[in-house]
């Protein structure tokens, strides 16, 4: 059987819940096999056995993406299965700031390194051991989940909609998270692999809180916009929905 004929695989970090288990079911109903990643198995399990229930391909995955045995066995499951990844989207993130206020003279050291430990570092290593099973895909596909609050532009704009959130180790983490982006995309320019940035919106989430507008669904779409570009598709930029975000 040809690679052509077989589903992509996609892997989605923190996909049990919110935004991640959107944009799974989202792949998963253009025919995607999509792998399940959760720090706890039985949730992870529980998302995927309600996405089968909609005739999705699921299969959940533990992976704890700060546990460096997790990332290594997550590598080597998806090399055994499948031989290959098409589609990583590095959606797993947290925020512990509160947004109503300036952060900045507050924050501890021991807050940002846990924070830039899930949200950069652990983005890093997890891809890094992904990247052989993504070289092997006819058209690779990395999406990093940051967030607008990574725009250093859009921060040092007075009257931008962001001038006034300054959750200092969350915003941090993902202005070094769209550094990332941008240099992992030079670094394979030259291959059929294509990374991006993804600003899902402010959406109705744990981290969004009720009083967000945007609802789950919406807050999926970028991610799999980006996860599923032609091969003429952007790489090495910073996206919600269809437009282009300042850095």
């Amino acid at each position: 059987m040809s690679e052509a004929t077989v589903a992509k695989v996609a892997l989605i970090t923190g996909a049990n819940k919110g935004i991640g288990f959107e944009t799974a079911r989202q792949l998963g109903a253009l025919g995607i096999t999509v792998l399940v990643g959760a720090r706890d198995l039985k949730r992870g399990e529980a998302a995927a056995a309600e996405l089968k229930r909609e005739s999705i391909d699921a299969r959940a995955l533990k992976l704890d993406v700060v546990d460096d045995g997790d990332r290594k066995a997550a590598a080597e499951a998806i090399g055994r299965d499948f031989g290959r990844l098409d589609i990583l989207v590095n959606n797993a993130g947290i925020a512990t700031e509160d947004m109503s206020s300036n952060s900045t003279l507050t924050t501890s050291e021991e807050t940002l390194r846990k924070i830039f430990e899930t949200n950069f570092f652990a983005v890093i290593a997890l891809t890094g051991a992904l990247l052989p099973l993504l070289r092997k895909s006819a058209a690779g596909r990395i999406v990093n989940l940051s967030s607008i609050l990574g725009s250093l532009t859009l921060h040092a704009t007075p009257g931008s909609p962001i001038y006034g959130a300054k959750m200092f180790a969350y915003d941090a983490s993902k202005t070094a998270l769209n550094a990332y982006t941008i240099h992992l995309a030079h670094a394979l320019k030259d291959t059929k692999i294509k990374v991006n940035s993804a600003h899902p919106g402010w959406v109705k989430t744990e981290l969004g809180g009720e009083g967000a507008p945007m609802k789950i669904v919406d807050g999926a779409k970028t991610s799999v916009r980006l996860a599923t570009l032609a091969d003429d598709g952007p790489t090495g930029g910073y996206f919600h929905l269809e437009d282009a975000l300042p850095w």
